[in-house]
């Protein structure tokens, strides 16, 4: 999970974070992916071939995530003894979904029960797959785990401020996509422009700008909503209507004035929408995010949940052992051999387990960082988004706390439905995590409140929220790799630590999204498997 809007709460946005990635590591992962030292994510771009040897095939998988599944599962193919140990009592890590029933107590024992109707979910890690992240895609195939349409954006959404007018996403687009064409008209007619333009050139950039922008003739975008005028002569209205066309002509709604549009700050908290990982068209498993996890687990035949590590060692002979607890035994002790160990528990977490890492191993998994993200949903006992709003899948976006309201692109029509009630980061997490369940739903309804005026109070029925900082044996979201940490140790986690690898997605240029938990897993295969016949 990736980018988010501009919130003055939020210490790190998700853009600040995929650059830094870029920044520090495209060097290094552009060397790895040449050496085929990782798996890519296009179709043709991971090959695992042989048969595991008779000595060395036994391997122990730490974490039942998407990148231990998916070792486990490779590796499986091929022959060796693949033996996966889960804290939890379900497999997917992150990869979650929340539907009745489901219980997580907090850090410092804050206790939840989703009491959502049977049938409604929300994904409170991972909801939406590019459809260029062809890992994703091919092992959703291959697993048989159906996609639908995930409406990522919605022109019909709304975006707000404090102070300054709802408005619908459509009508900020049209009315900046107006005022800057007419800008530039006019900068071009007075020769304004640096880049030196013919007569020609000049007059079919004005075109371009006179349609794009809805300008006038005399190059004004249209102060009184007349819209575009189509071929036919008919008038299109991209921005929307205040009385909507029927058998009688509409009437254009009216652009806000600049002044007010520019300091709403709308233009910013929408700039992301052209970000290459979150264009249109977006995907979603059927039913949860979670069918992914379950599948992939249903092919992996010895995953031992409720099994907690308590150690990680290393043996005389090379190999590895691990002690942990029985959890469904009351925490029984026990121990598990093998010769090599593929480690996928989350970082910030493996750093509380005494293992026999090499000190600059022990170095790098203490710098990587669990974000800091937050997320509730909220059931409503009517779907008031669509039957009042028309809005059909897609998100709001606030400049409050809540960050954003993510509207559900399943049970479209339905009775009911579960809202997103808020995604944010950084500094807006942390203070919803730090309250009780109930006050985040107090507050996540209090400021939706504002964008659904009366419709949140009056339909609300119950809530369940999500502060990854205080989920045990997550502790965090994805990896970050704060100040130069990337640069530092980036590389040498890719590497093996004797019998030890390191996989998930912080370890990939693909942060934050499940491809990068997929291919993480692949590339330990690789290097298992290298090792195992060397």
């Amino acid at each position: 999970m990736l980018v988010k809007p501009v919130s003055p709460t939020s210490t790190l946005s998700r853009r600040e974070f995929f650059w830094r990635v870029g920044r520090h590591g495209g060097a290094v992962m552009g060397a790895m992916l040449a050496l085929d030292l990782l798996g890519r994510d296009r179709p043709d771009g991971f090959k695992l071939e042989g048969r595991a040897p008779v000595a060395k095939k036994r391997v122990v998988i730490l974490g039942a995530g998407l990148a231990g599944l998916t070792a486990a599962y490779e590796l499986g193919k091929l022959g060796y003894e693949c033996t996966v140990l889960e804290a939890r009592a379900r497999p997917g890590g992150r990869c979650w979904s929340v539907r009745r029933g489901v219980t997580e107590t907090e850090v410092g024992g804050e206790k939840q029960e989703c009491v959502f109707d049977d049938g409604y979910f929300y994904n409170p890690g991972p909801m939406r797959i590019p459809g260029h992240h062809h890992t994703t895609v091919d092992y959703c195939k291959e697993l048989g785990v159906e996609l639908l349409t995930f409406t990522n954006f919605n022109e019909a959404a709304y975006v707000y401020r404090d102070g300054f007018p709802r408005m619908r996403e459509r009508e900020v687009h049209t009315d900046l996509r107006g005022y800057t064409a007419e800008l530039l008209a006019k900068a071009i007619n007075q020769k304004a422009l640096d880049a030196p333009l013919t007569a020609d050139d000049r007059e079919k950039l004005i075109e371009y700008l006179r349609v794009e922008g809805g300008l006038s003739p005399d190059l004004f975008y249209a102060k009184k909503g007349a819209g575009n005028v189509r071929a036919n002569g008919e008038i299109d209205a991209p921005r929307g209507y205040s009385k909507w066309p029927t058998v009688k002509d509409g009437t254009p709604s009216l652009p806000v004035d600049l002044e007010l549009l520019v300091k709403s700050g709308y233009g910013t908290m929408l700039s992301n929408e052209h970000v290459i990982d979150w264009q249109p068209a977006m995907l979603t498993p059927a039913g949860g995010m979670d069918r992914i996890a379950y599948a992939l687990a249903a092919k992996v035949p010895q995953v031992s949940y409720r099994t907690e590590v308590r150690e990680i060692r290393r043996t005389s002979a090379g190999g590895v052992r691990i002690a942990c607890a029985d959890l469904a035994q009351g925490g029984a002790a026990r121990e598990v051999t093998g010769d090599f160990c593929i480690c996928t528990i989350p970082p910030k977490v493996l750093t509380k387990i005494p293992a026999d890492f090499s000190p600059e191993f022990v170095a790098g998994l203490a710098a990587v960082d669990g974000a800091t993200t937050f997320k509730i949903g909220l059931q409503f006992k009517r779907r008031f988004w669509e039957e009042d709003d028309d809005i059909y899948g897609g998100i709001s976006r606030t400049a409050d706390a809540i960050s954003q309201i993510v509207y559900p692109s399943d049970h479209i029509q339905g009775k009911k439905g579960v809202v997103i009630g808020a995604y944010n980061f950084g500094g807006a997490a942390a203070e919803f995590a730090a309250l009780t369940p109930a006050k985040r739903t107090e507050r996540a309804l209090a400021q939706g409140e504002k964008v659904h005026p009366g419709q949140y109070s009056a339909e609300f029925e119950n809530a369940f929220s999500v502060a990854w900082p205080k989920i045990p044996y997550s502790l965090g979201g994805w990896g970050e790799w704060p100040g130069n940490s990337h640069e530092k140790y980036f590389a040498l986690l890719n590497r093996a630590d004797g019998p030890f690898y390191f996989a998930g997605e912080h370890l990939t240029h693909l942060g934050a999204w499940m491809a990068g938990a997929f291919v993480s897993g692949q590339r330990a295969s690789i290097e298992v498997h290298r090792r195992a016949l060397a």
